[in-house]
């Protein structure tokens, strides 16, 4: 931040689109400049001119370090373009809707539904200070309740703002706020019924508006009443101003209440038929704005959530329906139409079905409503006439009644909720919330916004004096000086409106004039102020209008309507009408006409009002209230709520409307700056800035300055130090003030102190970045030299030896050059030699051959060329022969036919002749001389033949010869042509063949050449599939390995997801059935504190011992103590007459439910238990019934032996004759008498031992079948009332008994008395005993048949799975098949496993068993044999299923029990239980010592088989456990101690109660000291769900001690002193950081957390529930740091992040130290890390964002997007998170799967479970000391 006007200082201009826009000085501003040279953010120049008059400057920006703030106080520099701009960048960046401004929390719409408003928010800010929490509407609320409580005083939250701003919904959600965390005194849902007359009131109050869709059209202010305790006891509303003139118009897109609408969506039920309603559409009352339809509302559905709150505030089915009936009605009567009679009269048609309609429903006749709306009663001092009226007036009157009626309705409707509301009980105090208009200002104002805007500068004037008062409190407090703040007071205004001759004042008097008009008034308003009030105005171009100047703005009105609107008459006829109705309901509603107090309906119930002063004009006049005006009525309610509220403590919440257009986060800064303007805003920042806005503590000034003060000037006083840095900093000793705690300083003073910070600390790191750099550069430089020294050095060297080796190899390269260059030069002149010498040879070799063939060819060619000559030319002789002989045959017949022809013609004549003559003659002379000629030729002819003939002579010889050699040439050529025209036919098929093979070569050679193409191409391409193939192979290999790896993870990960999910749901079951059992004692606990008030409210308690009521709980016995007193809180009153009955009859109904749950969730666990037992010990049922037939033979046995006896002793007597036979010592008589005396000896034993199997094979069926709690007193009857056959058993036991009962029998009367047919009546008795046992053993039979079935039935469902599983696997491709298959036979293979496993354990056990059931059968011979039989009690019971029956036997010299008499069982549990001191019992004693002593009587009562006793003692136990924790819950060292004894006694009847799960760990001694008569398996049940509830208060009483620890120790206290600077706070004080006496820090944190560790340890608790109690602390400490974190703006920076995981670093450092680090409890930190690795790591590229959403893996994504929004910077060398990549964020998170709940559930406790824990301390060497006062133990 530069000084200001120095350059580069940052100011605001004005701007006429953005309101405000920020510059940049381009220049330094001087005094004389008019203009300053201003660059706007993006970057264009701009000269702004000063006011010469004025000279003043722009508002000067404040630092980017306090943009943001949660307070707007606490900027430096405060004015409306920083309000603006903070309450911008708050709305649009971080997405925060709620600012402090001082006193006032400033809230703007989203117009999005937020998540910030859950339960979990609640309690979150539920107990916080309000300047610690960001801020919130919750926030405000949990102020005025805590200043209620604390200051006894009430309090008032009021809620302003535009209609759209979120009024209704920040009043809805402060109450809520105090229905949650105050709950209810009486448990009557009182707080339900206040949330529910939100949805009522809304109904018939809120309508859809051009701005709001939901908007209230009338001011409610709801007084909310707690008692003592400060519980929500009712409640009151009273409302203000209703706008009736919606009724019967709306403008364009709005729309009437929305009750109209929601009727006629509702209109197709059945019971709302007879209203006759339809569509929306189809009444003028709700079709004006044309646009009936919301978007996203269901009328029909919010119809239903109307009935069910009218329900809810007990008003009836017939009432609702009636209000539904006037409802319709007024819909009717809009629909009425009225038609013109003449100019001066109307009538309405008659029949006219809408009147009918309305008539009907309002039980009024047709013809009188018809009359009265179409004429009027005018009445004089003498006279009454009935006139008619023209149609305008009688529509007027027409909706003036509709009008009435539903004022009326809406009056009567506030009153019943007002009733519903209402209390019996004594209020104590209220918070009042205020949901009342804002000022509004439209193109025309009528009487509504006049109203409005008169009931805002009341309020505006309440605001400013007690922000002027909070202001002077402030400086008084701190004992500075003061001067009077000079501030804007608008009373001038609010006299102009309600003073004597006011506003108000002439509208009543001209009301009243018999010819009054709104002109006549608006002239006298003219008259009256136009000249003498500066406030009051006259429009230029109206004289029907005036203008106001309010606090926030000019408003003009128009005087049209303010008369009739203020009168609000109705024709009184029409009234009389409705009055005679018969509807009850209508005429209810008119019935108090006259005892209307206003329109609004003031509610007339009882009810707590405060001691305000009457109003002195109200007296007397009750029966002319009715004919008060409009404007007096409202003006004298809002004088009660002002004198309501000037009573009270006022909160103050504004609500903002950002735009105009609904849209989500959407700022508009025109109507954003209107709205502050007008609603006070801007009013307090101006108070607050004409004082001494900025305040600091010495303590946080010191802190944060500390770098501006040199080390000198630090002394230990740290208020003179900060005196004497001031000093020097700030020479002006006006702009500060030094206070007893706190620096105030002027506007701008922060900013110049946080300029010089800034200025010293980027000093400082310019010195430091310079010295690091200068050392880092020589650092560099001094290695970079060294290097190059170095890298010279070993160049150089290398270079030398590179040289040297060079000139070596140089002259090397020579020699060899020389010698390699001559062996080359001879090679290569030999080679050319030999070369030249070859390729002459062979040059001339070819040359020869060349020629050769040339010659060859030459005359082979001539030859050719001879005979192909020769052929040519006799061809072409042959063929020109052949063409002239046919030439001149062609000729000469054609000349021949010439001359033929010419002959013909000569012939013909004589001169033909003649020359035919002549030439005749020539001819033959010249055939004369041919004829010479050619004898001549002859001759030589002849000479020459004769020559010849000699010579053919001789030659014929020799051609005969040669004939000869040629015939026998030619037979020879003939057989050789035969053979030539074989080869030549040969020669041709050869030939034919070679060109054939030719062809096929050719094609061959094509296709061998093509296929060598192909095959060279194929090659190739298999070499390249072969290398794909491989490289495939290698991919598939490696794929197929890691699929195997992935299918092993994934099999993993699936067997470890499916482990973690049956853990979570068997958590989540522990965690339901612990939070049943949590409800459940909270129910218990309710119903004993409500039976303790009934009996102290019928009678007075005596002093002493009482005895109470056990039969309401499971768990409590007749054995319950009392010897204290009940305290009551207030005086001893009846309470009978208060109580609610039907609370009671319901919480009775809860806890019988709750009983009723726990049960069936009990018989759920036993039959899974039983299920699973059966399983296990099927083959174990096998050797019992072995057993049991070996029983029952030796029992049959033992039964003939006796009838065999019997026959002996009977044939004795019938042998024996006369009296001297019976006599006694004779033969007979002793044999009688020894048989007898053994059958009866022998009888008796058999006789309990079938008395017992049979108790127990039906106990067992009975413990298969259904198992019952051991702790009802009514199950507790003898055991044998409960068998099918107890009659015949009872029978055979009372007989037998009788038998033996007689100590001296008469012997002699043996006969006589029937002795004998007793025993043989017992026999039989036997015998149906041990029939009834056969069949026992067949039902047996037939369940385990059953079973087996069953299995089957699992077998073929087995088979069927497996059928349906191949099949699918078929469908998959091959790939998933594989992995399927795979997957299913790991499965079945494993499942295969663990049926092994389990089968190999069974038979374990079963021969462990069966060796045990084998022992038990050598001792019962060996006892048999001794005859050493013991009776045993016929009402033991044994409830394990399956179980070796074991006959009791008495032991002798046992060790390790205590016995005690009955009467010493109160002394016992009082002296070990009641009144046991644990420190001294935990320091001196061995741990559980309390828990031994008790187990040990117990296995005393069990030894002597005392039924009563064992659960007389377990259940004092148990009730007086509950007690100690009832009355000392609170204190951590006795709950933890009950935990671990109570944990110890589980263990014990574990460990001691022979089941073979438990007894793995015993030593011999400790298995002989196993219970042996009693199964307590259900009581274990009951102990552990004590020690459920133990621990549960263990973490509550922990939460209660840690809680206040934690965000002070966490997140406020700076264990890295310094790294966190303190920022400037404003009105709202912030816990200081800084560590005080009283502050808790981190080491406080740690010192609890040994202190809870060593108490746990001193007590013997056991290790594993250590572990899980540390995880719960540490949850705990996580879920309360990062939900303040995410609740707190002020928290989220980096050197906060760095001191967090410093706090969790130490944390992590205790769990090392106590060997904790595997209890899970550091992962329960893990959000907590990664919120403050958030807060540290970079936060600006894409690649950024993607680290944080890999590392946020534990946080959800919107706590991720709230701490980025929160992120603020502490230093202006950080910056903040942009928009942009918090919505980059947003994106990549889009897709996560997670909980939109932005806080952690701090209630959540982990479900406890308790490991069993044996102990090898042996009971026998346990000694009792004497501290203990229980000598009356004795050691057994």
């Amino acid at each position: 931040m530069r000084l200001p006007g120095s350059r580069y200082a940052r100011v605001w201009i004005p701007d006429p689109e953005e309101v405000w826009k920020s510059a940049e000085l381009l220049k330094d501003y001087k005094a004389a400049d008019s203009v300053l040279h201003l660059q706007l953010e993006d970057g264009k120049d701009l000269e702004y001119k000063l006011d010469p008059k004025t000279k003043n400057l722009p508002h000067l920006r404040n630092p980017d370090i306090l943009v943001g703030e949660n307070d707007l106080t606490a900027l430096s520099y405060l004015h409306e373009p920083a309000v603006l701009h903070n309450l911008k960048v708050r709305f649009i960046d971080s997405k925060l809707i709620y600012t402090y401004c001082g006193i006032v929390l400033v809230a703007i719409n989203p117009y999005e539904t937020l998540p910030i408003y859950g339960a979990d928010i609640i309690n979150a800010y539920s107990g916080q200070n309000m300047g610690d929490m960001d801020p919130h509407i919750f926030a405000v609320a949990e102020e005025a309740y805590k200043q209620m409580a604390r200051d006894e005083r009430n309090q008032s939250i009021i809620v302003s703002g535009e209609s759209g701003a979120g009024k209704t919904v920040s009043a809805k959600y402060a109450m809520r706020y105090f229905a949650t965390v105050s709950g209810s005194a009486s448990e009557a849902n009182v707080e339900e019924k206040v949330l529910a007359s939100n949805p009522i009131m809304e109904a018939i109050g809120n309508a859809k508006t051009t701005r709001n869709d939901n908007s209230s059209r009338f001011g409610k202010y709801i007084e909310i009443g707690f008692d003592k305790r400060y519980h929500i006891i009712g409640a009151n509303m009273r409302t203000y101003l209703l706008e009736k003139s919606r009724v019967v118009f709306q403008a364009d897109d709005e729309r009437n209440y929305h009750i109209f609408y929601q009727l006629c969506a509702a209109s197709r039920f059945p019971e709302l038929k007879a209203l006759k309603l339809g569509s929306a559409n189809d009444f003028h009352y709700t079709k004006q704005g044309r646009n009936p339809a919301i978007d996203g509302v269901d009328d029909a559905k919010e119809m239903s959530t109307t009935r069910q709150a009218f329900t809810l505030l007990g008003i009836n089915e017939s009432y609702q329906m009636g209000l539904f009936q006037v409802l319709a009605a007024i819909l009717h009567l809009g629909n009425v139409e009225v038609k013109d009679r003449d100019a001066d009269s109307s009538i309405i048609p008659p029949n006219n079905g809408h009147l009918l309609t309305f008539c009907e429903l309002m039980g009024v006749t047709y013809q009188d409503m018809s009359h009265w709306l179409c004429h009027k009663k005018l009445k004089t001092t003498s006279e009454t006439y009935i006139k008619p009226v023209p149609k305008l007036q009688a529509i007027n009157a027409r909706d003036a009644l509709a009008k009435h009626i539903y004022a009326k309705l809406f009056n009567w409707i506030v009153d019943h909720v007002n009733k519903a509301l209402h209390t019996t009980v004594k209020q104590h105090s209220f918070i009042g919330v205020l949901d009342i208009y804002g000022f509004e200002t439209f193109e025309i104002n009528s009487f509504e916004q006049f109203c409005i805007n008169y009931a805002n500068e009341k309020l505006q004037q309440q605001f400013n004096m007690h922000v002027f008062k909070l202001e002077q409190e402030e400086y008084m407090k701190e004992q500075i000086p003061w001067t009077l703040i000079d501030f804007y007071d608008n009373q001038p205004c609010i006299n102009l409106i309600e003073a004597k001759m006011g506003v108000l004042d002439l509208l009543d008097e001209e009301c009243k004039m018999p010819k009054g008009s709104d002109d006549s008034w608006a002239q006298k308003l003219y008259n009256t102020h136009l000249k003498t009030c500066a406030l009051f105005e006259k429009p230029r171009m109206s004289n029907k209008a005036f203008i106001i100047q309010h606090f926030a703005d000019k408003v003009e009105y128009q005087c049209e309507g303010f008369l009739e609107k203020n009168k609000d008459t109705v024709n009184e006829e029409q009234i009389r009408v409705l009055k005679a109705s018969k509807f009850d309901l209508l005429v209810e509603l008119f019935q108090d006409e006259e005892k209307a107090t206003s329109p609004t309906g003031a509610p007339t119930g009882k009810r707590t009002v405060l001691s305000v002063k009457p109003d002195k004009s109200r007296q007397g006049q009750a029966s002319k209230e009715h004919k008060k005006t409009v404007g007096l009525q409202f003006r004298n309610s809002l004088q009660l709520l002002m004198e309501t509220l000037n009573a009270t403590t006022p909160h103050y919440v504004r609500c903002i409307k950002p735009n105009d257009y609904k849209h989500a986060f959407t700022f508009d800064p025109k109507r954003a700056v209107q709205q502050l303007r007008a609603c006070g805003v801007l009013e307090t920042i101006r108070i607050s800035a004409a004082g001494f806005p900025s305040r600091w503590t010495y303590q946080e000034f010191f802190s944060r300055y500390r770098v501006l003060m040199k080390q000198k000037d630090v002394l230990p006083d740290k208020k003179l130090t900060c005196k004497n840095v001031l000093e020097k900093l700030v020479q002006d000793p006006d702009k500060y003030q030094f206070g007893k705690t706190k620096i105030f300083f002027r506007a701008g003073q922060v900013a110049y102190l946080e300029k010089l910070r800034a200025d010293k600390l980027r000093a400082a790191c310019i010195r430091i970045q310079k010295t690091i750099r200068c050392w880092l550069a020589r650092k560099k430089y001094l290695r970079m030299k060294g290097a190059a020294v170095t890298v010279q050095r070993y160049v150089r060297g290398h270079q030398a030896r590179c040289l040297a080796k060079f000139l070596r190899r140089t002259r090397a390269a020579v020699v060899v050059q020389k010698f390699q260059r001559m062996h080359v030069q001879r090679s290569r002149y030999r080679r050319m030699q030999a070369a030249a010498l070859a390729v002459q040879c062979i040059l001339r070799a070819y040359m020869a051959r060349q020629r050769y063939k040339a010659l060859v060819r030459e005359h082979r060619a001539v030859i050719i060329q001879k005979t192909v000559r020769g052929w040519l030319a006799r061809q072409w002789y042959k063929r020109t022969l052949a063409a002239v002989v046919r030439l001149q045959c062609c000729v000469r017949r054609m000349r021949a036919r010439r001359e033929l022809k010419k002959l013909k013609i000569e012939a013909r004549s004589v001169e033909h002749f003649k020359k035919l003559n002549i030439g005749m003659e020539n001819k033959i002379m010249q055939l004369q001389r041919r004829v010479d000629e050619q004898n001549k030729e002859n001759r030589l002819i002849s000479e020459r033949l004769m020559g010849l003939e000699s010579s053919h002579a001789a030659e014929g010889e020799r051609l005969r010869a040669e004939l000869s050699r040629l015939r026998s040439a030619e037979d020879d050529a003939k057989s050789n042509a035969n053979r030539v025209t074989t080869l030549l036919e040969e020669l041709a098929r050869l030939r034919k063949e070679l060109e054939t093979t030719r062809s096929e070569k050719k094609v061959i050679e094509d296709w061998a050449e093509t296929y060598r193409d192909e095959m060279e191409q194929m090659v190739a391409e298999l070499k390249e599939q072969n290398g794909l193939l491989k490289s495939e192979k290698d991919d598939l290999n490696r794929l197929i390995q890691e699929q195997n790896l992935q299918m092993t993870e994934k099999m993993c990960k699936a067997i470890q997801e499916e482990t973690q999910q049956l853990e979570t749901d068997l958590n989540e079951e522990r965690s339901r059935y612990q939070n049943l059992l949590t409800e459940h004692l909270r129910l218990e606990e309710r119903y004993d504190d409500l039976k303790e008030e009934i009996t102290l409210s019928m009678a007075v308690p005596k002093p002493g011992h009482r005895r109470t009521d056990s039969t309401h709980s499971s768990n409590e016995s007749e054995y319950t103590y009392n010897s204290e007193l009940a305290e009551s809180e207030e005086d001893c009153t009846p309470y009978w007459s208060n109580l609610d009955m039907s609370l009671f009859l319901k919480l009775q109904k809860r806890v019988t439910e709750l009983e009723q749950e726990k049960q069936s969730l009990q018989n759920e666990l036993d039959r899974r238990e039983e299920q699973f037992q059966r399983a296990r010990a099927r083959k174990a049922r096998s050797a019992e019934l072995e057993y049991e037939s070996l029983k029952r033979q030796e029992l049959e046995s033992e039964n003939k032996k006796l009838k065999h006896d019997l026959g002996e002793m009977r044939q004795s007597l019938s042998g024996s004759a006369g009296a001297t036979s019976a006599a006694p010592g004779s033969p007979a008589y002793k044999v009688l008498l020894d048989q007898l005396n053994a059958s009866c000896e022998e009888l008796e034993v058999r006789k309990e031992e079938v008395l017992i199997l049979r108790s127990q094979l039906v106990s067992q069926k009975e413990a298969m079948q259904h198992k019952q709690t051991m702790t009802e007193p009514v199950l507790y009857v003898e055991d044998v009332q409960k068998m099918r056959d107890a009659g015949e058993i009872t029978q055979a036991y009372i007989s037998l008994k009788d038998t033996n009962r007689s100590p001296n029998p008469d012997y002699h009367r043996l006969n006589e008395d029937g002795e004998l047919w007793l025993v043989y009546e017992g026999l039989k008795e036997t015998n149906r005993l041990l029939e009834t046992q056969l069949q026992a053993q067949r039902r047996s039979h037939e369940n385990e048949v059953e079973v087996l079935r069953g299995e089957l039935q699992s077998i073929k469902e087995e088979n069927n799975r497996q059928q349906q599983l191949l099949a699918q696997n078929l469908q998959l491709p091959p790939e998933a098949r594989i992995e399927a298959s795979l997957q299913h036979e790991i499965t079945r293979l494993t499942n295969e496993n663990l049926d092994l496993m389990e089968q190999l354990e069974k038979q374990d056990r079963t021969v462990r068993k069966l060796k045990k059931q084998l022992k038990v059968f050598a001792k019962k011979i060996g006892e048999l044999e001794g005859g050493q039989v013991e009776n045993v009690s016929p009402g033991q019971t044994v409830d394990e299923p399956i179980r070796p029956v074991n006959i009791p036997r008495r032991e002798k010299d046992f060790q390790g029990m205590l016995e005690y008499k009955k009467e010493d069982e109160l002394k016992l549990v009082k002296n070990l239980i009641l009144e046991l001191k644990p420190r001294g019992v935990a320091v001196n004693l061995i741990p559980g010592l309390p828990a031994y002593i008790l187990f040990m009587c117990l296995r005393h009562a069990d030894y002597v088989n005392d039924d009563q006793k064992v659960r007389t003692l377990l259940t004092s136990t148990i009730n007086s456990i509950k007690k100690v924790l009832k009355k000392r819950g609170d204190d951590f060292e006795t709950v933890s101690f009950w935990l671990s004894n109570t944990c110890r006694f589980l263990h014990c009847l574990k460990q001691y109660s022979g089941d073979e799960q438990f007894m793995k760990f015993n030593t011999t001694k400790q298995n002989d000291h196993c219970l042996s008569n009693f199964d307590l398996a259900e009581y274990r049940q009951v102990l552990s769900d004590l020690a459920i509830q133990i621990y549960q208060q263990l973490i509550k009483c922990m939460e209660n001690i840690l809680q206040p620890m934690i965000v002070s120790g966490m997140l406020e206290h700076e264990t890295i002193q310094g790294v966190s600077g303190v920022k400037p706070t404003g009105l709202r004080k912030r816990t200081s950081s800084i560590a005080d006496e009283g502050t808790y820090t981190l080491d406080s944190i740690l010192r609890q957390l040994n202190s809870f560790h060593s108490i746990m340890c001193q007590h013997g608790t056991d290790p594993e529930l250590i572990k899980q109690v540390v995880k719960q602390q540490f949850y705990i400490i996580g879920a309360v740091t990062l939900n303040n974190l995410l609740l707190r703006k002020d928290m989220c920076s980096w050197s906060k992040g760095m001191q967090i995981r410093y706090n969790v670093s130490q944390l992590e450092e205790w769990l090392r130290d106590k060997n904790l680090m595997n209890c899970g409890a550091k992962e329960t930190l893990e959000p907590l890390i990664q919120a403050a690795q958030l807060l540290q790591v970079k936060k600006k590229t894409d690649e950024d964002a993607e680290a944080i959403c890999s590392m946020c893996n534990a946080l959800s994504t919107a706590q991720i997007v709230k701490v980025l929004n929160l992120y603020t910077p502490v230093n202006e060398f950080e910056e903040r998170v942009a928009v942009t990549f918090i919505r980059t964020i947003q994106s990549r998170l889009r897709d996560r799967m997670e909980s939109p709940q932005l806080l952690m559930d701090t209630k959540m406790i982990y479900p406890v479970t308790f490991p069993f824990n044996p102990s090898s301390l042996a009971l026998e060497t346990i000694q009792i000391p004497g501290s203990l006062n229980l000598t009356f133990l004795t050691r057994v």
